[in-house]
């Protein structure tokens, strides 16, 4: 009788698992969708709720391991450790090559394949290690005083929307597949683009129709439409007085009803508290009304802890068990379209090698888009290229020896970078390059850096080990080296190092000092929270304790050759998160002294502009001239300008290479240096990249995706959305480098452009031929661009990009460039719908290298209705 019952028992435990593997969602031949469903039937409300934060958890009876959805890959696989790292968003639109930056992004979500895969089987799991990416920033760049402008392809609506199309499609595949490559998320919608300082609490109003349709949502329904677009993040501020998470127009009207949409809608970080937080917008009285407004109005997923008080906004009436379903659906549906939840051996990304993570071709991509993000602004007397047969180069300037500066924000972490007087260097005999920093970026005084003096287990720099708590005990959570200046923050919600925890976490630096002169020496910190200097095992320096301390300094009488132990120690408590620390002499700046000694070069290199450590993402930088990430004006910073009037009265050429995120008012440089590079933040391979331009070896064809304003006084008020007198579609005065703008070491020269017909019925477009011939005597790239206007609107743009296309010609060499223009190339702004369509009327094409109207040629073509 006991076997009979025992056999019996094991027949129905057999059948139970059986069935249990037949659960549909387990099912791989069924769709993302019905998988979706089926799961989320099973599933408590509580179970529900803890899918729709960012860091969802395990729920181990259905099988649903734990995922961090937030990842980043701006410019590559970012935050997580090794990866390419290419030029930052605004240089990559400055190639003005969408195929090239489609074949970019499907390198970077090989990448993201690999490492993900890698981790998977590590068995880690925490943030910036998903498929999940919340990348391209296709917000308009209306004013270039806003830090985070940088992410960004510029301010074109069209060139954007190119750019956001082939970032979209680089990380999501071609959509063939049983599974998806990875997640896209276009952000940040809609209407947002500064400042930082305020973004918690601004409200974009009173924003016309027009600017709405024409300028501010064109790339995000060009994603959403024809990219196909996984995810979209709503931005911190409000529109019109309604948070952009919770905004009915954008979110529910405009996003899923107009455009049909019905993916993912993720929070921006900490948004949903942004509804009811003190001197936040204030919108909502509680964290479960902002919840359930925001779940409500289509916010699927929230980067924050809001989320947690749904419960409670159902136990109240917030807001229904089915609004939540339709959420949950949208993200279990995701997790199957990337093949999460199914065996390796049935995703074929799963097969692409770690070894492909910057891998030698890799790199090699990263130099061609950082040559080809090169912009030369000014050439006096074709001053360059510059001859490798120079007898000597003089090299200064903040950014010409900082690697970090090259990889911008949002960055990965490459095993080797060139800066930029490394790149110089290795063009040129031994001996040939004098190099001196000469300025900081903003300061009047600077550190002459003794770091390099610094040596650990016969490596330059600092040993780096870090702990996740403020004790510094326990198992360390990373290990690193840094061979420069220690400069940390958390701005942008950055780590330190990939795998340590945001706040409450501390760190230890170690490294032996041997000076090569005996004197004096400082040791300079600014931390905020805790720090503490040890000196041959002695304290010398202590400043333990919660909040920011300002830059403080430990002088040394050092002797030469004699190896000091250094120990700097760290803790964060939460807040922002910043260190700073660095090894030498600090001094006024002798302009005459600096120059006096670059005098001796036949030439001389000056690479300055901006910083990512000074323009960026609501950053705790308060300098003259910004504001949390910001600039207060787009001046060169003084000490820049004044070191450039020194250098410039030596007689001697001057260089300038200017590596920043956004434009800058340059009107002396431009009327006085010999040459103005603009180099962006040109990623790992920069340095190689500059110094082939500066050498010939690589001919500039780069264009701007911004304007050069001559003065901050051009610029509207910063936090004014409207687009009256911004960006080269609307403003009237005279740009000192205008959009499109980017010379060459040879000459293109355009014959007159044949429509195949003038006169366009409904729904027909054109097929349009420009002549273009390189009658210089090098090769060349040239960026041909069609630009569309409408004399009868007198409200419009003045003109708009709506073609392009980067063609590379030998000396000699011509070709017909051919254009077919859709009709939807003559979508204009219909004020009597408030939408933009296409209007019936007499169009001009106008056509050229640049957007300077005076290099432009124009035909006239008619659409009849």
């Amino acid at each position: 009788m006991v076997k009979k019952i025992l056999i019996s028992f094991c027949f129905c435990a057999v059948a139970l698992v059986a069935t249990a593997q037949n659960e549909p969602y387990k099912n791989p031949d069924l769709t993302p969708s019905e998988r979706a469903w089926d799961l989320l039937k099973r599933m408590t409300l509580e179970e529900k709720i803890s899918q729709m934060k960012n860091g969802s958890p395990a729920i181990e009876r259905l099988g649903i391991p734990a995922y961090n959805w937030w990842n980043e890959a701006l410019h590559g696989v970012a935050r997580a450790g090794k990866a390419t790292v290419f030029p930052q968003a605004i240089g990559l639109a400055a190639t003005f090559d969408n195929q090239a930056v489609h074949e970019t992004f499907s390198i970077v979500s090989d990448e993201a394949r690999a490492k993900y895969h890698d981790f998977q089987r590590k068995g880690e799991r925490d943030g910036y290690k998903g498929l999940t990416f919340w990348t391209p920033n296709i917000n308009i760049y209306r004013d270039p005083r806003w830090g985070r402008g940088m992410e960004t392809y510029g301010e074109d609506p069209y060139l954007t929307s190119l750019m956001g199309l082939a970032v979209v499609k680089g990380l999501q595949g071609d959509g063939t597949g049983k599974y998806d490559k990875t997640h896209a998320c276009a952000k940040h919608y809609a209407v947002h683009s500064g400042p930082e300082w305020n973004r918690h609490s601004f409200d974009a109003k009173n924003i016309s129709q027009r600017d709405l349709w024409e300028t501010y949502l064109p790339a995000f329904k060009t994603l959403v439409t024809e990219g196909k677009v996984k995810e979209v993040m709503c931005a911190y501020n409000r529109y019109e007085g309604e948070p952009c998470c919770s905004n009915k127009q954008l979110l529910i009207r405009i996003l899923r009803e107009d455009w049909g949409y019905d993916d993912i809608v993720v929070s921006d970080c900490g948004a949903i508290g942004d509804f009811y937080y003190p001197n936040h917008h204030e919108t909502h009285p509680t964290a479960a009304a902002a919840s359930a407004d925001a779940v409500v109005s289509g916010t699927d997923l929230e980067c924050g802890g809001s989320y947690s008080s749904l419960n409670e906004a159902v136990r109240k009436g917030l807001i229904s068990e089915d609004k939540i379903n339709e959420s949950v659906f949208r993200l279990l549906r995701a997790r199957f379209q990337l093949g999460m939840f199914d065996d390796n051996t049935l995703v074929s990304w799963s097969e692409i090698p770690y070894s492909v993570v910057e891998s030698k071709e890799h790199v090699a991509k990263a130099l061609e888009m950082a040559r080809k993000s090169m912009v030369l602004l000014t050439n006096k007397n074709n001053i360059l290229p510059l001859s490798k047969s120079v007898r000597k180069v003089a090299v200064l300037g903040p950014n010409a020896n900082d690697s970090v500066m090259l990889w911008a924000n949002y960055n990965g972490f490459p095993t080797k970078s060139v800066t930029i007087l490394e790149g110089i260097r290795n063009k040129l005999p031994e001996g040939a390059v004098y190099y001196e920093k000469g300025c900081d970026f903003v300061n009047t005084q600077t550190v002459f850096s003794y770091f390099d003096c610094c040596s650990y287990d016969g490596k330059k720099g600092f040993k780096a080990t870090f702990w996740n708590n403020k004790e510094l005990e326990g198992e360390a959570v990373a290990v690193g080296h840094f061979s420069e200046p220690l400069n940390f923050g958390n701005g942008g919600n950055t780590v330190f190092m990939p795998g340590v925890n945001l706040h409450d976490f501390s760190a230890r630096f170690e490294s032996v000092y041997t000076p090569k002169e005996s004197g004096e020496v400082s040791f300079i910190i600014s931390a905020d929270d805790g720090s503490r200097l040890f000196i041959d095992g002695e304290e010398v320096y202590s400043e333990w304790h919660n909040g920011a301390t300002r830059e403080k300094m430990y002088n040394l009488n050092a002797v030469k050759g004699k190896a000091y132990k250094v120990v700097l120690e760290y803790f964060q408590a939460g807040g922002e998160a910043s260190l700073k620390f660095d090894i030498g002499i600090k001094k006024e700046i002798n302009y005459k002294e600096m120059a006096d000694k670059a005098a001796e070069a036949d030439v001389i290199i000056f690479v300055g502009g901006l910083s990512s450590s000074l323009e960026g993402e609501e950053m705790p930088v308060d300098l003259p001239g910004f504001r949390k990430g910001d600039r207060t004006n787009i001046d060169l910073p003084q000490v820049q300008e004044e070191m450039l009037k020194a250098l410039k009265k030596t007689g001697k050429p001057v260089v300038f290479v200017l590596c920043s995120g956004s434009t800058l008012a340059l009107p002396w440089e431009a009327e006085n240096l010999d040459a103005i590079i603009e180099a962006w933040y040109p990623g790992q391979q920069g340095g190689t990249a500059v110094a082939d331009v500066l050498f010939g070896d690589y001919n500039p064809a780069g264009r701007l995706p911004l304007t050069f304003y001559a003065s901050s006084s051009d610029l509207p008020d910063f936090e004014d959305y409207d687009m009256s007198n911004r960006t080269y579609r609307y403003f009237k005065g005279r740009p000192l480098f205008p959009f499109g703008h980017g010379l060459s070491y040879t000459t293109f020269d355009y014959g007159k452009a044949k429509a195949d017909k003038k006169i366009l019925r409904a729904g027909e477009g054109l097929t349009l031929t420009i002549p273009l011939k390189n009658i210089g005597k090098l090769s060349g790239d040239e960026v041909v661009q069609v630009y569309l206007r409408n004399p009868g609107d007198k409200e419009g743009p003045i003109k708009t990009l709506r073609a392009f296309r980067r063609i590379s010609l030998e000396a000699g060499q011509a070709e017909d460039v051919l254009f077919e223009l859709p009709v939807s190339t003559f979508e204009w702004f219909n004020p009597a719908t408030n939408r933009m369509e296409v209007l019936p009327g007499k169009y001009e094409l106008l056509y050229g290298g640049t957007s300077d109207e005076k290099a432009l040629q124009r035909l006239t073509v008619t659409l009849k209705k």
